[in-house]
This record gives structure tokens, sequence and C-alpha cells, in this order.
């Protein structure tokens, strides 16, 4: 037998001698999985979904949904059908580099035909493998939970994730022993079981005989077949930084250089493009490739006793067909470098809104912190809004008063009298010493004729319309106030007054649907941000609200171009970096909610200065780090 030392050398024979094939199947598999196989994925798991009636889910929520019974087998669907379509990817890659053949396309697509026709057992095999990881999994997690309820049971988790208590490094000294050896354990089975997948592909064994065979054909191998799959492993993630450092260091400068003349710059920027996304597709595609050859060496040393198979004959030549299929990659490149910098839209703007007041400079959702989002030029002051037990509505955030002021009572529970008494400053600093829990009617009246508040809802459940009724009259209240200003005040002094429409100036943010239609019926001119943790695919009515905001992480293209669609704003939340500030600029919010808007009002007003061709630059930075 072979010694597995020398896995890489011939890894690397097989990848040269059986590249055009490898292409080519990852060519029919992409066409495959694109018109069928993804579509026909994402069409089970909406319907799946569907079946619960929810839309957008808060984190709470989201964590009660995953440990149900459902949710369980929502999670159970999606993995079960994103793994057999991987099997199915990398049983076909296996055998075109088990099968010496040198007619590239014939090669490519009888590997494709023969995988789907082992589709049932490599759905079998998905059901045994990664169900007996999830299972091992089960365990381990609920140890997990327990040691979570022991330690942070009692605790908001909000509180936990701002004050970082000492509580959550006991449970995360107790829990990393339990994720440590179930990480081994799992990577154990994996080694143990990782020629089941050829074993099932090559052999036509049943999934329940491949994994037998694979624990006795790698009995003692361990120690070297874990070498190497974490040395492919390696190579996979490497690939994409060095690549990425290489456009960002050494590429990417040198269109700074060139001359802002269109002239010149779309041509550049036309060829950089191409060649990013060519190395890009070759990158994924080695990525892809180096698992199924990996796996098919270690099959061909183990169970045959030999490195690799048959190289195709000296005189074997690509053909025209393969020709046409690489122009046809690179004409896709060009058209899809082409297509990105006609998308690039040079004239943006976006609405600068101040999370919980400039709640880095001042303590937050306080009337100082309020005033500082104004001086930092904030176009809107992002505020949350409770009920007090009086039916007042103030500004805080948190269920409880632990985190700032260190009461455990909850501040429903206690009226506006009794908050009184507590120090919202001193906690942050010695400035702010004395400052005081604020009212909504005392935000507006700081607020009036010099910015807009976006109001988020923060209601103990059952108590949402109480509430909403409450903000409302409070609203009103404002907008008579305002109105009489304007009755009698002389007319160069109206401006301190404010926007008599007081409903259309100001909005509110919520995280129930249900409760966006029941705004809209009381109000329907009052602007509504619909909050979101997470959409459960095609179960949202994206026609109720007026903008929907999301973590500025799970902002995508789709999204943008849903919200266009559907004529509503796309709000970004919580953006401090003024880096991802820009792509998401660029990306094509309308709004980004910030701790720092000093930061985001500087951005905006650097990227006013720019000239049209440093605009253009910026904008494909910021396209290649999304």
């Amino acid at each position: 037998m072979q010694p597995l030392s020398r896995l890489g050398f011939d890894l690397l024979r097989t990848f040269r001698d059986h590249l055009r094939p490898l292409i080519a199947y990852h060519l029919f598999f992409t066409l495959l999985s694109t018109a069928l196989l993804l579509p026909a994925v994402a069409w089970s798991v909406r319907f799946v979904l569907a079946q619960f009636n929810r839309t957008v889910i808060t984190l709470d929520e989201l964590i009660l949904l995953l440990f149900s019974p459902a949710g369980v087998l929502v999670v159970l669907v999606a993995l079960g059908l994103s793994f057999t379509v991987l099997y199915l990817q990398q049983a076909g890659m296996i055998q075109v580099a088990a099968r010496p053949r040198d007619n590239h396309f014939r090669l490519a697509f009888e590997a494709l035909w023969l995988s789907l026709r082992r589709l049932p057992a490599l759905a079998g095999l998905v059901v045994m493998q990664v169900g007996s990881h999830l299972l091992l999994a089960v365990p381990f997690l609920l140890g997990i939970a327990w040691l979570y309820g022991v330690w942070l049971g009692d605790l908001e988790p909000y509180y936990v994730q701002r004050i970082r208590p000492a509580a959550l490094w006991y449970f995360l000294a107790t829990a990393l022993p339990l994720a440590s050896l179930w990480v081994w354990l799992a990577c154990w089975l994996y080694l143990r079981w990782i020629l089941a997948l050829p074993l099932v592909t090559l052999e036509n064994l049943s999934p329940q005989a491949a994994l037998k065979r694979s624990v006795w054909l790698t009995r003692g191998w361990q120690r070297s077949i874990g070498v190497a799959v974490f040395g492919v492993l390696a190579l996979v993630i490497l690939l994409p930084l060095l690549t990425t450092l290489l456009f960002d260091h050494f590429f990417t400068p040198l269109l700074w250089l060139l001359p802002e003349r269109n002239a010149v710059l779309i041509p550049a920027m036309l060829v950089y493009l191409t060649g990013y996304l060519l190395i890009t597709l070759a990158i994924t595609f080695i990525g892809i490739a180096a698992n199924a050859l990996l796996s098919a060496s270690l099959y061909l040393q183990l169970a045959h006793q030999k490195a690799r198979p048959t190289p195709p004959p000296a005189d074997a030549h690509p053909g025209r067909l393969a020709w046409l299929v690489e122009l046809g990659v690179l004409l896709f490149a060009v058209s899809q470098a082409w297509w990105i910098i006609n998308s690039f839209d040079i004239h943006d703007e976006v609405t600068n809104i101040a999370h919980r007041g400039s709640s880095m400079v001042a303590p937050e959702n306080t009337l100082a912190a309020v005033e500082q989002a104004i001086e930092d030029n904030a176009t809107h002051v992002e505020i949350d809004v409770r009920l007090t037990a009086d039916n007042e509505v103030v500004l805080y955030h948190d269920r409880s008063l632990q985190r700032l002021v260190g009461d455990p009572r909850n501040l429903g529970d206690l009226s506006l009298e009794q908050l009184n008494i507590f120090d919202m400053g001193s906690w942050f600093g010695d400035a702010f010493v004395g400052e005081r829990i604020a009212t909504l009617s005392e935000t507006l009246a700081t607020v009036r004729g010099r910015s807009a508040l976006m109001i988020d809802m923060k209601a103990e459940p059952g108590n949402e319309i109480a509430l909403l009724e409450a903000v409302i009259e409070t609203l009103h209240g404002e907008a008579a106030i305002r109105l009489a200003c304007h009755t009698q005040a002389p007319p160069m002094t109206r401006r301190r007054c404010g926007n008599p429409d007081v409903i259309e100036e100001n909005r509110l943010a919520v995280m129930s649907p249900w409760l966006v239609e029941e705004i809209k019926r009381r109000e329907p001119e009052l602007r509504v941000t619909l909050l979101a943790q997470l959409i459960l695919l095609g179960t949202l009515d994206r026609s109720q609200f007026d903008a929907l905001g999301l973590r500025h992480n799970r902002i995508t293209e789709t999204e943008i171009k849903l919200a266009t669609q559907y004529g509503y704003e796309i709000h970004a939340w919580t953006v401090n970096d003024s880096a991802r500030m820009s792509q998401l600029i660029d990306l094509g919010v309308d709004a980004i909610i910030t701790d720092y808007p000093t930061r985001l009002a500087d951005l905006i007003a650097e990227r006013r200065e720019l000239s049209d061709g440093e605009l253009l630059l910026v904008k494909l930075r910021n396209w290649l780090r999304h």
C-alpha cells in the first residue's frame, strides 16, 4: 500500500489529470442545481416554514422556535436537503476522479447520471451520517442548556450581552469543556466515516454497509487522515483570504493612480472585475473539488492499494467543445463585470438615525443623548419607549432596571414618580449625574423644530395596544402644542414651533406585523418601520409597512430588490464602523441606525466632496468587500 504521506502529491496529480472533466462536471451540476435542485430545496423549506404562519421572529421567539418540535423539524428538513445536494455534487466529482477517460464531457455527463441514480442511497447516507452527528450533539446541547439555566437563566439576554457579568464567564468556563469534547468526538466520527461517500458512490454499497466498511478501512489511519483533511480545509480557507489580501493591497491601490477619466477608468475596472470574478470562480471550484478528490484518493489507496486512476492518454486534448465552454466562462465573467459597473449609482443619500440618541457620547435614551444627537447632525433620533404603571410613556430600553441602575424590578411595575428617584446618568460619567428618566412628551419638546423621532415600541407582552394608544395620544398632544405656537408666534420665530404635522414627521418602530396593521388602522399617515431579527421565507406581507429594519449583516441585494419592488425603505441597524456604513450606502439602504451619528454625518459629507471617478472607485472597493 502506498503510504498516506504521499497523499497530497497524488491528490495534486489527480487534479491535474482530471481538471477538464472536473470543470465540465462542475458546470453541468451548477446548471442542474440552479435550474432544479436548489429551487426545489428552497420551495420545500419555504413550504415547511409557511406551516408555522409566523413572519418576523425576535431573538427570544427564534430560540423558542428552534427548540420546539416544529423548529427541530424545519432544521432537520433544511439540513437534510442541503447535505443531499452537497453529497450529490461530491459523488459526481468522485466518479470523475476515479474513472480514467479522455472524453471530458462524456465522462462528466456519465458521472452526473450515475450520481443521480445513486440519489436514494446518498439521501440515506445523509440521514445516517448527518443524523448520527446531530444525535451525538444532543446530550452536549442539553448539558450546555442546563448550565445556561444555572448561571444565566434569571438574567435578561440583553443585560448579559452588554454588561457581561461574572455569571457569563462562569457559564463559558463550564460549557467550554463540554463543547470541546463534542468537537473532538464529532471529528473522530467524521474521520472514521470519511470513505462512506465514495463507497456508496463507486461500489454501490448500502449506506449502513458503507459506514461499516469505512470504519474498517480507516482503522489505524485516523491521524494521517486527519492531517490530510485539515490540510485541505486550511487550503480552502486560506485561498480566498490570500486572494482578498492580494487584491486589496496590490491591485486595488493601482486603480487610485489612474487618471480620473471614464475612458480610462471604465476599461480598467472592467479588466479588474473580470479578473477578480474569474479568480473567485476558480477558488470556489478548487474548494469544492478538493474535498471530493481527497475522498477519492483516500478510497483508492485504502480500498484498492493504488494511488490514483490511470492518467489520460498523452494525446488526449480538450477539443473544441471544451474551448467553447471555457470561452463561455470568460464571457460570463466579462458580462458580470460590466453589469456590476453599470449597477453603481453615483448619486446616493442615506438617512442618519441616532440609536438611543448619541449613546456613545451620552447615556442612552436620555435628553442629554437626544440633544447630543441633534448636535451630531442626526436626521432622526431613535428612542425606546415603555409604559409605566401609571400609563406614562417614558424612554427606556430594557424590561428591568438592573443594567443601568442596579434595581431588579421591572420598569412597568413602577410609576413615573417612583422612577424619578433613579439617576440615569451616573453610570455613564460624572458629567451626567442627575439625569432622569425622560418622558416622550419631554423628548418631543426637545426635538421640536430641530429633528424628528423614531419611536421604538418596547411593550410588555399583552400590553402593546395600551402603549400604542398612549404614544398616539402623546403625538396628538404635541401636535396641538405646535399648532398653538404657530398661531400665536410671530412669523420670524415660527420655526422654533416645529412641524405641526407631528404624525407625518415622526415614525414608529415595532417588531410585530400585526401591530403594524393596528397602527395603520388608527393612524394611516404614521410611518412605521418593522424591525426584524429573522424573516421566515415566504411568510411576510411586504405591503403593510413603510420600512423594514434589518440587522446590517442580514441585508443583501435580494432584500434591496424586494424593497424596491414593494416600495418600502430598508433601515440597517446598528452600524458603528465607517467602512461598513460606506458599504451599506453603496448597497442601497435608505437609513442607517448608529450609536455614532457624527461618524455617519462625516462620511456622508466626505462622499459628497468626492468626484464621480473617486466615488466610482469607492463603490468598487465596497462591492469587493461584500
